[in-house]
């Protein structure tokens, strides 16, 4: 008999007597959240605090629900999240917290602060041994997230280009990847530069602890035969020079954020929760957002990220298209019908969301597998 994960949920029809706010309260403590022993301990609430210009993040207000009852039981909780590989405003713990901020993540809304988890430039890392992975031997964490007592997921569910959707799966191991962890996921682990970018500064050759990066021509050169792949050098150039590879295969990319999110849940206590609101066809790191591809689905909870994860698939996929979004778009240029079942899977036809939770399940970080308790 197949193992059984319990995820909860709640709808999100909302009344005079019962707001959205109290019901994500009243739900995620249906599921369990306050069995956890938060009292004196570092709780890390891994978030994605939304890239200035896109509007489909999720509210601050839904954070400071779990905060609130995270500082109830006596825990001391902080928000974070880690630092991008890409050009764009969270690139830096400076910006990124500015762009925190800027969208209501900030102690006045959220009644706590906010920790860039992997430091300054993307290099503030812990190193994770992974004994089940197949792709990944050590993971590369931010430090702030591994130097928690437990960890937290809030997650706004929605489409993604590469990984089908980003749920907690992506949510965990992407999100907490230091930038090298990042470029590990992505590539091959190997920056490379743009040349016509490039200033030949410098800089970037004189923080290389491998002597992999060399100037001549007054551009910037880099020996992958040297680079260890650490992305010190993109985080260091002023100019957006350097660039990670990006060339991993879209499964081999999921497997690798299932064996990263091992390396963050292995042996502490985690709680999971996800809203399946606005969801959007692209990553809330874009800094613009499309139109829904479907309704608004509700608010999920569970111990179990893996079970999470296929909840949220199961009932958007269960969900009409909404006309004239990218999904809609999508479906009128592919043979058949125009009805697809796998709705993450006709917006982004390359890819294979599967693939991520089928490794998780594999490597034991949960079940896809479900019994859903509605709230």
């Amino acid at each position: 008999m197949t193992e059984k994960s319990k995820v909860y949920f709640t709808n999100l029809r909302a009344t005079a007597n019962l707001n959205l706010l109290q019901k994500l309260e009243r739900l995620v403590k249906k599921a369990g959240i306050e069995q956890i022993a938060f009292k004196g301990n570092f709780t890390a609430l891994k978030i994605h605090f939304g890239e200035p210009g896109n509007l489909a993040y999720l509210r601050p207000n839904y954070a400071k629900v779990i905060v609130d009852i995270i500082k109830g039981l006596g825990g001391k909780v902080f928000l974070t999240d880690c630092n991008t590989l890409y050009v764009g405003r969270r690139k830096d713990a400076i910006e990124h917290m500015e762009a925190a901020y800027e969208n209501g993540y900030n102690p006045f809304v959220t009644g706590c602060q906010v920790i860039i988890g992997d430091g300054l430039k993307g290099t503030d890392e812990s190193y994770v041994p992974v004994p089940c992975g197949e792709y990944v031997q050590e993971a590369k964490i931010g430090r702030a997230i591994m130097d928690a007592d437990i960890f937290i997921s809030l997650t706004h569910f929605k489409g993604h280009e590469l990984t089908g959707f980003g749920g907690a799966l992506k949510n965990i191991g992407m999100g907490s990847g230091s930038r090298a962890g990042k470029m590990e996921m992505h590539s091959d682990g190997k920056p490379q530069v743009l040349p016509k970018t490039c200033a030949g500064c410098g800089v970037c050759s004189k923080i290389c602890a491998h002597q992999a990066i060399t100037v001549t021509g007054q551009k910037a050169s880099i020996d992958h035969s040297c680079c260890v792949g650490c992305g010190r050098c993109i985080g260091t150039c002023r100019f957006n020079a350097i660039v990670a590879a990006w060339d991993e295969s879209n499964d081999v990319l999921n497997k690798k954020i299932a064996e990263y999110s091992w390396a963050v849940l292995n042996g502490r206590p985690h709680f999971h929760i996800s809203l399946v609101v606005d969801v959007a066809p692209f990553c809330d790191c874009h800094k613009e957002n499309d139109v829904p591809i479907i309704p608004d689905i509700g608010m999920f909870a569970s111990f179990d990220p893996v079970a999470l994860d296929m909840a949220c698939a199961d009932m958007a996929n269960q969900a009409p298209v909404i006309a004239g979004s990218y999904l809609a778009e999508q479906l009128q240029k592919q043979p058949g019908d125009g009805v697809q079942s796998d709705h993450f899977a006709a917006a982004h036809p390359e890819t294979n969301w599967l693939s991520c939770v089928d490794h998780a399940e594999k490597i034991g970080i949960g079940f896809k597998a479900y019994e859903l308790i509605e709230v």
